[in-house]
């Protein structure tokens, strides 16, 4: 297992806040086929091959319907998962497990499926030094759990919000009025102890950053030639990330190069949902 989510009360608002979108005021087909409180057991079966991620968060869909209802697994955050395998059991009472099932399922395949394409993607890097990263490009108030699936698959967090350091775009540079006035102040502005990190486009950017003393360079979609160049150029003096249109085909390419970190924002915006499946529905005590 890679972490544990910490199931606070931010993660409990966000979760009460998809259930309210998809349970306004009730549950109408459950209402409609169950009249009164029957225990149920279901189980919870991949239907893909990756990572599982969220399971935590899956469960607590559940608990906070009903405390009694229990979630039980066998496997762990970050563990391997095959297409068919059951990997947990969900019991309580069947209007619980019928009202929770699509909200719980989305959290679940949202994190595992981003798991799964950040494990990819870190295993093409593994034994070249490179670190790679998510990005903020994640679904809108989903940040918490999104970036929480990229540790779980071997990634590392970019920053979590706009607030945790000090990142030059394109627009801030155009803001400041060019990219050594941009690092300049930012220099001036940060405490010691935080990073400064630019972007740039092209190797006059580079240099300019370079001169102006910036901690960290983003080479950002510049060809792997110039990439390599900029590389030699900062020689050590800075941390380098490289960003944008990086995929499974050029990341090998590009972690030849000498550059820190890669930064992927598909990892977030972009991972496909991983399958999963409530299935076998069944009143206590029935066999499957």
């Amino acid at each position: 297992m890679t972490g544990a989510l910490n199931l606070n009360s931010r993660v409990d608002r966000l979760i009460l806040d998809a259930l309210e979108e998809d349970v306004p005021t009730e549950d109408m087909s459950t209402c409609a086929v169950i009249k009164e409180g029957t225990p149920g057991v279901v189980d919870l079966v991949s239907k893909d091959d990756g990572v599982i991620c969220g399971l935590g968060v899956f469960g607590r869909v559940f608990t906070l319907l009903d405390e009694r209802t229990k979630a039980e697994f066998s496997v762990e955050d970050g563990d391997r998962v095959t297409k068919g395998q059951k990997i947990g059991e969900i019991s309580g009472d069947m209007k619980v497990l019928l009202m929770g099932e699509r909200t719980a399922l989305n959290f679940l395949q949202r994190m595992s499926g981003i798991a799964t394409m950040t494990f990819e993607m870190a295993s093409l890097l593994e034994g070249t030094g490179v670190k790679l990263l998510d990005t903020r490009k994640t679904t809108p108030n989903m940040r918490l759990f999104e970036k929480y699936a990229v540790k779980v698959g071997g990634g590392r967090n970019h920053r979590f919000s706009l607030s945790d350091g000090i990142l030059l775009k394109d627009n801030h540079i155009a803001a400041a009025g060019g990219v050594r006035k941009a690092v300049e102040a930012a220099k001036a502005y940060a405490p010691h102890v935080l990073k400064v990190e630019v972007e740039v486009e092209n190797l006059d950017m580079c240099r300019e950053a370079l001169d102006a003393g910036a901690d960290i360079i983003m080479l950002d979609n510049m060809s792997a030639g110039d990439m390599k160049k900029a590389v030699e150029m900062i020689g050590g003096r800075a941390l380098t990330e490289v960003s944008g249109n990086v995929t499974k085909e050029t990341i090998g390419e590009i972690s030849s190069l000498g550059v820190d970190f890669v930064s992927v924002g598909a990892l977030t915006h972009s991972a496909p949902a991983f399958d999963l499946s409530m299935k076998n529905m069944r009143r206590a005590g029935e066999k499957a």
